[in-house]
């Protein structure tokens, strides 16, 4: 007889092989499917046809064909999607599917919310209502979205192999965590949680970047997608991961980055007053004398965990977060009734440093020596040679 823990280690197995045919069947496709505005609560939006063709199927049996300029309103109405095309009937449904018919289809979405927001995207959109908000899922081509990303993490007007660089990590990234919102119908959201998408890039250099690294990952020592990670500028040196995250990996270690150093997120500055610092300290649990306010200095050379004071210590990662501070790497001096943080860096400092790639390919380095230098002991190759987990 089959007992219940079989049985539910058989559905959970065919679960697993449910989710790897979805998951390899969606990388065929050359698509990826993205949640839209997924840190806001739009209640309505305004979707736009900025170039080709798009059906919407009004689930009566009616199909309406959308042509450039065409406008379609879309918004939540008691729980429901109400739907309104210009020059046709407005319907009620669930959700609705806007298909690209050309091939070469794109869209606008405006988000009407206090500060309304417009984005151009390229591919299919899916709406519904559910959990109290709109919900538009975007499926477009991998490179499509690769470029966004790049334009959105990497900025614009940058030197060619850089955006190589770039496009290589983004790609990286999105294969290896290709199935994060998969429960939920996509692949990834538009936010940090995933990677920041603001929709199509216009940059015929991020483009092209795109293009000529297309299929191109980073693959570890066991041929597995890296943990691509990246930030502003590291201050001049690099973290471990295991510094910042859980796991530790050999190829996110400690690098002493020479580039970066006189970039524009090098080094900042914040002044606290003594009054404010002493109470913020008091409320971390430090109980040590007040007599010496020079109790306070502390000194990074070199990245280091925690502050100290005497006997006391305090995560640097928790400072960073109380008083939203660029970076962990920065020293303290005392000056009068001011505390002084004099900081490095801006952001986590794992992997890639993106100001000092930034010099490293104006000075002439390609993307495969500069992926090399901030990921050492990785391999560049297709990602059909790499081992999916």
């Amino acid at each position: 007889m089959e007992t219940p823990w079989l049985k539910n280690k058989m559905y959970y197995r065919l679960f697993l092989i449910s989710v790897l045919f979805i998951t390899h069947s969606a990388l065929l496709s050359g698509q990826v499917k993205i949640r839209l505005f997924s840190s806001l609560t739009p209640e309505s939006a305004v979707f736009s046809v900025t170039e080709g063709e798009y059906e919407i199927n009004t689930y009566n049996d009616d199909i309406v064909t959308m042509i450039t300029g065409d406008l379609a309103v879309i918004s939540r109405y008691k729980g429901k999607l109400s739907v309104k095309i210009r020059n046709s009937k407005g319907f009620l449904c669930d959700s609705v599917l806007l298909t690209g018919k050309t091939g070469k289809d794109y869209f606008s979405l405006r988000i009407n919310n206090n500060k309304p927001v417009r984005q151009f995207y390229s591919g299919d959109l899916q709406c519904l209502s559910d959990l109290g908000t709109l919900i538009f899922i975007n499926a477009c081509k991998i490179e499509d979205y690769i470029a966004g990303v790049v334009r959105s993490e990497g900025r614009s007007g940058k030197n060619g192999e850089y955006y190589n660089t770039q496009a290589i990590i983004v790609r990286t990234y999105m294969y290896k965590y290709f199935d994060r919102h998969l429960a939920d119908n996509y692949n990834l959201c538009d936010n940090t949680h995933c990677q920041a998408f603001n929709g199509l890039s216009f940059d015929t250099a991020i483009a092209s970047a795109t293009l000529q690294t297309k299929g191109l990952v980073i693959l570890g020592p066991d041929s597995s997608l890296i943990n691509s990670a990246f930030h502003s500028n590291c201050g001049g040196e690099t973290l471990p991961s295991e510094d910042v995250w859980v796991s530790g990996h050999s190829y996110l270690t400690r690098i002493a980055d020479p580039y970066c150093l006189n970039s524009p997120n090098a080094r900042w500055q914040q002044k606290i007053s003594l009054n404010n610092w002493t109470n913020y300290m008091r409320r971390s649990g430090y109980s040590g004398t007040l007599n010496d306010p020079s109790v306070f200095s502390f000194a990074q050379k070199s990245r280091s965990l925690e502050y100290t004071v005497g006997t006391f210590t305090l995560p640097l990662r928790q400072i960073r977060t109380d008083l939203n501070l660029r970076s962990t790497f920065f020293s303290i001096t005392v000056e009068g009734d001011s505390v002084i943080l004099n900081g490095r860096g801006y952001g986590h400092g794992v992997g890639l440093c993106q100001e000092g790639a930034m010099v490293m390919a104006a000075k002439g380095y390609n993307f495969r020596q500069i992926i090399d230098f901030y990921f050492p002991g990785v391999r560049i190759e297709d990602i059909r040679n790499a081992v999916m987990e």
